[in-house]
């Protein structure tokens, strides 16, 4: 019996990198497509080094290819030199939510011109089933919560990047009903998964998140200010309707996600075909403070803050409710948030500079 493979666009990246190891570690042979722009190589070979695999089975089982996704002869290249992938995991496109509003015609560019190739080379190759790196900003300034796949989704997004990910998640949905029209059987199979905010990093302290310049998002920024990198954190808003005025958000740890992303393989294995939406999240909320404090506690010492004012387009609460995903493909957060702490202190610790 042939061992399946699964191809993985953006692997080298921080949710990508960590999506691997659980894909190994369950027996999947990987096959990575990166073009490096925002992410390290490096993480691929401590994900060898974290799994074990020597050089015959790296050879074997986890092959990286240095292709953008919007090259599509050099991604068809991909296609031609693997065997056919059981599914592909879409993690690839440009990321940074401050940029995307200052370039949204790269970011747009980007982002959906890779999809429509990978999508095109899939069907071509009879690789019918996707699972999509989405993300809770296609929900935008929703106002009940918990977050549910029912809640409303594209209205008040404040960015280019979250509105390439609404964008990406209809064309896959425009893309599957393509496929049954006329009532038509397809065996493709799509799963959006919709992202809180991601921390930590796998246990051993060797691969995590290494943001290119200034970090984007809360933990990065935490874990460099502990580090000695940066003087001190500026909170954006301290006068929200929330425990301590600060804004509450839905932190979810990386390796937790990494499982999410197995289950969906798997379900999509059983399942066959259809579309399907699922949040992963905690469903929990913990305060910019909370994370702060947490974070003091894991490094040792305290994290150096200033109150700043709010930034446009923040929402006081943002937490999910991930019952579905428990409910049909049997996954739910596992790790709290001093694991989410200890494990990104242990990653920022031993590599102060990232992978640099």
């Amino acid at each position: 019996m042939s061992v399946p493979t699964i191809l993985v666009t953006g692997g080298c990246g921080y949710i990508g990198s960590h999506t691997i190891i659980t894909l190994l570690e369950k027996g999947y042979n990987v096959v990575v497509v990166d073009n490096l722009v925002n992410s390290s190589k490096v993480s691929i070979d401590r994900v060898a080094e974290i799994v074990n695999l020597n050089k015959e089975e790296r050879t074997k089982r986890l092959v990286v290819h240095e292709v953008d996704v919007c090259d599509k002869e050099g991604l068809r290249k991909v296609f031609e030199s693997s065997p056919t992938f059981q599914a592909c995991i879409h993690f690839a496109g440009l990321k940074a939510v401050g940029e995307s509003t200052q370039i949204p015609l790269k970011y747009y560019h980007n982002n959906l011109t890779g999809t429509f190739i990978l999508l095109e080379l899939m069907d071509e190759f009879n690789c019918h089933s996707i699972v999509f790196s989405s993300s809770a900003t296609v929900y935008g300034a929703a106002d009940k919560m918990p977050i549910t796949e029912d809640t409303p989704v594209g209205a008040g997004i404040t960015n280019a990047y979250g509105r390439t990910k609404y964008m990406i998640e209809e064309i896959l949905r425009d893309f599957y009903k393509s496929k049954t029209l006329g009532g038509a059987e397809t065996d493709w199979s799509v799963v959006v998964l919709r992202y809180f905010n991601p921390v930590g990093n796998h246990s051993s302290g060797k691969i995590g998140e290494d943001p290119t310049g200034i970090p984007n998002n809360l933990m990065p920024y935490v874990a460099q200010v502990a580090i000695g990198r940066r003087e001190f954190l500026t909170v954006f808003g301290s006068d929200y309707s929330t425990h301590d005025g600060t804004g509450v958000r839905d932190y979810i740890h990386v390796v937790d996600l990494a499982e999410g992303h197995l289950s969906a393989i798997q379900y999509t294995d059983k399942k066959k075909s259809g579309i399907f939406t699922f949040n992963l999240g905690t469903g929990n909320g913990y305060s910019v403070l909370d994370m702060v404090k947490a974070m003091g506690k894991a490094c040792g010492h305290e994290i150096k803050y200033k109150l700043g004012d709010r930034r446009p387009g923040d929402i006081a609460t943002c937490y999910a409710d991930a019952s579905l995903a428990k409910a049909e493909i049997g996954w739910e957060a596992k790790l709290t948030l001093e694991d989410m702490c200890r494990d990104l202190w242990s990653w920022q610790s031993q590599n102060p500079n990232g992978f640099k």
